[in-house]
């Protein structure tokens, strides 16, 4: 977002002392000019905001149709920074040991605590960051995913803006046969926050969470899936506020178009319970 340029060159330092092959780099900056950066790194300016996804699309395509240039494509928030050298060797292996491994889902810490908190651990049983395991989605700031899934099911759904759009992703991936792993060695430093620091937090989790069940899910699914987020917000007890904006976005993700529908095949639900995470939660 350009506001964070200390954050962005240790970051950019972090990736250029990696073990093995250079990584390619490039800076996509969203709606904002982009500072200085070491040589060699590439640079994309938009000139508006496209949220995350609309951004993160722009830098895939940096690396040809699909990031086709490339075999794999890492995802770094800008204010994050990777402080193991070794990072890089591993996420390759990874991908290089299993071809039908998708997508890798890296391990949040905060960089004075060490702690990692739960929402970072993309499963259910989040209770232990520490343990690695085969997961139904990923952490879209720090997570590395094969070109080829992006080639196969398609790019990041632009139009979510912000909120559940690696969910939508994830979906279509393991869909399509692809796999998910959550791998707590592979680790990314980043400060504690909490989400709800951004203004737009509570519709866009509403509006989207609704849109990826109008995408993804089998039509008998998708009550029930949206009737247990109904509940479950309503059980954490939001402030008034935050409860009304919630319901905006509900009622938003009903009142228009959420791009194309594909639903999943049953298999893929079966898939999904059997990973611990069936998507009725």
């Amino acid at each position: 977002m350009g506001n964070r340029p200390d954050e962005l060159r240790a970051l950019l330092r972090s990736v250029a002392e990696q073990d093995g092959d250079p990584i390619e780099v490039v800076v996509v900056g969203n709606g904002a000019p982009v500072p200085e950066v070491p040589d060699g790194v590439r640079t994309v300016e938009l000139p508006e905001n496209l949220g995350i996804p609309g951004g993160r699309n722009v830098g895939i395509e940096a690396f040809g149709p699909s990031g086709g240039d490339v075999d794999v494509l890492l995802f770094l928030d800008d204010d994050g920074l990777l402080p193991r050298s070794d990072t890089a060797e591993l996420c390759r292996r990874a991908f290089a040991e299993d071809p039908r491994l998708g997508i890798v889902s890296f391990r949040i810490a905060d960089p004075d605590t060490g702690v990692t908190q739960r929402r970072h651990v993309p499963r259910l049983r989040a209770s232990d960051p520490m343990r690695s395991s085969r997961v139904t989605t990923f952490l879209g700031g720090a997570s590395a995913v094969r070109t080829r899934v992006l080639a196969e099911v398609g790019p990041l759904p632009g139009e979510f803006f912000y909120a559940h759009e690696e969910t939508d992703l994830a979906w279509r991936a393991l869909d399509g046969g692809w796999l998910i792993d959550y791998r707590s060695d592979m680790v990314l430093h980043h400060p504690t926050t909490a989400p709800s620091r951004h203004a737009v937090y509570h519709r866009m989790v509403a509006r989207n969470r609704v849109w990826l069940a109008r995408r993804n899910l089998p039509a008998p699914l998708v009550p029930l899936y949206l009737g247990v987020w109904l509940s479950l917000t309503l059980a954490r007890r939001p402030s008034g506020p935050a409860l009304k904006a919630w319901f905006g976005g509900f009622r938003e993700g009903w009142g228009g178009p959420c791009g194309p529908r594909r639903p999943m095949k049953w298999r893929t639900v079966w898939r999904l319970t059997r990973l611990g995470r069936p998507p009725v939660i």
